[in-house]
């Protein structure tokens, strides 16, 4: 199949046009295409490089290239518009009817959506990551009253990149625990944990998947064998409802989605906006 090239142009890292891009081109899933992302362009020879990199593209394809932009600067924006290509440009397309509603011009500024602007949410965010670090895996800090939300489930559930983007995206404090042998065993939780226990929220996963992941890890022995998958998983199954603990399938889900269904289950505030 043909490859179409999409482009996202950013003055910044990229992360909104490749967040609202890639969510639009994954509607067609009969295309193909190849995402290039080209941040930070903030000069007037840089967006005529972005410009000659879309024409070539354009030129050694079939396909007409599509274009997403997040480019502040108007005069930028008019030298990327020369560009052979579909372009999607996200501020034609939103920032005038605002100013129009809101009565006010807006201002043009690059980086106020990802940069350091706002000093205390940034470092906010550093906090609650330096917070999940600590208290990964049961860590040594176990400071659960301050944390906003626990993580439980077994090993290699989604439970580390889960509290990570909670952290970083959102800066919220949020610690993980894993269930091990002895309270999957017994089926009960230890006692600091139980003192927390509003704060929990379990991840599950498909045993098919749990044991790809964990092979792909220790392929030796039985921390990847079905037998010890299946275990693993029934239990904690138990736990989580023993203790009415809310809980959701991760297989199935992006940490995205995991985060944000934890944070509409919960009803844990989002300390800062990305």
């Amino acid at each position: 199949m043909v490859e179409r090239a999409v482009f996202f142009l950013s003055d910044q890292t990229g992360v909104t046009a490749e967040t609202l891009g890639h969510s639009l081109v994954t509607q067609f899933t009969g295309q193909n295409f190849r995402q290039v992302t080209l941040p930070f362009i903030d000069s007037e020879d840089k967006a005529r490089e972005a410009v000659q990199i879309i024409n070539t593209a354009g030129a050694d394809g079939a396909l007409t290239p599509i274009v997403f932009s997040t480019l502040v600067q108007p005069e930028l924006r008019a030298i990327v518009k020369h560009a052979t290509g579909l372009h999607l440009d996200i501020f034609d397309a939103f920032l005038e009817p605002l100013s129009v509603e809101l009565d006010e011009q807006p201002t043009y500024a690059s980086g106020g959506a990802h940069g350091m602007t706002d000093i205390d949410a940034y470092m906010r965010r550093i906090e609650a990551t330096n917070f999940a670090l600590a208290n990964d895996d049961g860590g040594i800090s176990r400071n659960y009253d301050v944390a906003d939300v626990i993580l439980v489930g077994v090993s290699r559930s989604g439970k580390t990149p889960t509290c990570l983007y909670l952290a970083l995206q959102y800066g919220v404090y949020a610690a993980n625990y894993p269930l091990t042998d002895e309270e999957l065993e017994s089926g009960t939780l230890p006692k600091f944990l139980v003192q927390q226990q509003q704060k929990l929220y379990g991840l599950t996963i498909a045993p098919e998947r749990l044991r790809q992941i964990r092979k792909e890890r220790r392929p030796l022995g039985k921390y990847a064998s079905a037998q010890q998958v299946r275990f693993e998983l029934r239990e904690a199954g138990k736990i989580f409802r023993r203790y009415g603990i809310p809980h959701v399938d991760t297989t199935e889900f992006s940490i995205e989605e995991i985060s944000s269904r934890i944070l509409d289950t919960t009803g844990v505030e989002r300390r800062v906006r990305p």
